[in-house]
């Protein structure tokens, strides 16, 4: 048996519609369509485009349809947190607002003042960010949206809703929000009850392989059924960890770098809470214990700041620059917004008496090496944290392609480093169809085998030597821990 299906993936810097061929046998993907994605400014607010995100996805899936007309299955994945109002006919109340926007500048203090910190950790398991889905409501809670709002759609949700006509919400994207009970699964009434947010906002809950309806008729050339998956593009990343057994960790690394473990159970230790570590909810019922790290951001930001250069040949000139020599604490939120990346980076440098990088690729070294070691603090936390031994880790996403980010990444963690599948988000959206089509069986090890047997890896070991270097660098970067 063997089924073609459609992995709708979007990332805060491009989407992509990939068809995937799934069979017992393994899994071949080809893209379908691609397109670019970023923020729109609309006076003083950051937002998402989001009709233009339905128009390219439709334009994708028009595309899977031409090519496989028996099209099995549809699945949506995106990132976290942002969020669509509807009224009470369905229309959307506003373009989405992205979640680098200001408006919540200020809000995450006076939120846990209010709450509690212990509480709110102790309810969601969630770490303290200052986009959570939570803290954007918090801001726009006295706004005409938020009053004539009947419906709140995280973003898959939100263009799963416009192909179907069906809304819901999917629960591992849910439990970003930090508005979801870390152990029932479902929305927490007493939080949205004491952060004074409408009750009427929260609506039925889905979960991964679980129907969420029909494209509706006439917008593609057949009767495709819509499958909720781990919509959190992290969940669906992390069910495509090619991993043998538990003792793995993973960092799913494009724009961020999420860094952690999968485990059984949260972690709800005031420990993990002053680490700022987060428990979502992964697939199979499976706790993603992780970390949010600046990831690639940074240096795709400064790109955008140096204008056209070629990444391969500026990754190439930035292993020839001296190792460690500026770091920066990639997850300091002077990083966060978007803007002059290089400048900033410069005066962190000069404000901790370090040399300033005086070319892209002296600064290019600076933002991989400081990303190994936010890699590295966060794999030994996670572990530490929960208990869970490591003895390899697992980099997914656009990341893998980077060589001297995975070599520098095994220095860093003195473990070795197994890079691939660049396109694990799609890869793991398009097993979770394939198994609620039938198509394959068993659990998360079970599809985890099939990877190993058809993707490309590639095995990055830590040189020899090296550990005092890191942890002297890691002592400059962070001298009170």
């Amino acid at each position: 048996m063997r089924a073609a299906v459609a992995a709708v993936d979007l990332g805060a810097a491009s989407g992509r519609v990939m068809v995937a061929d799934v069979s017992p046998d393994g899994v071949a993907l080809a893209e379908a369509h691609r397109f670019d994605n970023g923020p729109v400014r609309l006076l003083d607010t950051l937002h998402w485009d989001a009709p233009r995100l339905y128009a390219e996805v439709l334009t994708g899936l028009r595309a899977a349809v031409a090519r496989h007309p028996d099209l099995a299955s549809v699945g949506i994945d995106s990132w976290a947190v942002d969020y669509g109002l509807l009224d009470r006919d369905g229309a959307l109340l506003g373009n989405p607002v992205h979640y680098r926007d200001a408006r919540t500048d200020g809000v995450m203090p006076t939120m846990v003042a209010r709450l509690g910190a212990e509480w709110l950790y102790g309810t969601t398991g969630l770490q303290l960010l200052p986009f959570n889905t939570l803290f954007q409501l918090a801001a726009a809670a006295d706004t005409p949206a938020v009053a004539a709002a009947e419906r709140m759609l995280l973003i898959p949700d939100l263009l799963s809703y416009w192909l179907t006509g069906v809304a819901g919400t999917e629960v591992t994207n849910a439990s970003t929000t930090q508005l979801l009970d870390v152990r029932t699964r479902e929305w927490s009434a007493a939080l949205i009850e004491r952060a004074g947010l409408p009750a009427r906002l929260f609506g039925e809950l889905r979960r991964p392989g679980d129907a969420a309806g029909v494209v509706r008729p006439g917008l593609v050339d057949a009767e495709v059924p819509v499958t909720a998956v781990g919509s959190h593009d992290t969940a669906s990343a992390v069910v495509a960890v090619p991993a043998q057994g538990e003792r793995f960790a993973y960092i799913s690394c494009g724009t961020w770098s999420l860094v952690g473990v999968e485990l059984p159970e949260p972690v709800l230790s005031a420990e993990s809470r002053e680490a700022n570590f987060t428990n979502e909810a992964g697939v199979d019922g499976t706790v993603r214990y992780l970390r949010n790290v600046m990831g690639l951001w940074v240096l795709q930001e400064s790109m955008r700041a140096w204008g056209t250069l070629d990444l391969p040949e500026l990754l190439a000139a930035a292993a020839r620059e001296p190792a460690l020599a500026t770091l920066v604490d990639v997850d300091d939120p002077v990083f966060l917004p978007p803007g002059d990346m290089p400048a900033r980076i410069a005066a962190a440098c000069a404000a901790s008496g370090q040399p300033v990088p005086d070319s892209p690729a002296a600064f290019t070294r600076c933002i991989v090496d400081s990303l190994a070691l936010a890699h590295r603090r966060a794999v030994r936390q996670a572990s530490a944290l929960s208990g869970r031994d490591v003895d390899a880790v697992h980099i997914v996403g656009g990341g893998a392609r980077n060589t001297l980010l995975c070599q520098l990444t095994a220095d860093a963690c003195g473990l070795p480093v197994v890079a691939g599948p660049v396109e694990a988000t799609a890869l793991g959206n398009a097993l979770v169809q394939a198994r609620a089509l039938g198509v394959v069986r068993g659990g998360l090890d079970d599809l985890r085998a099939l990877l190993r047997r058809t993707q490309e890896l590639r095995s990055y070991h830590p040189a020899a030597g090296v550990e005092a270097a890191w942890r002297a660098a890691e002592a400059r970067v962070h001298p009170s821990r």
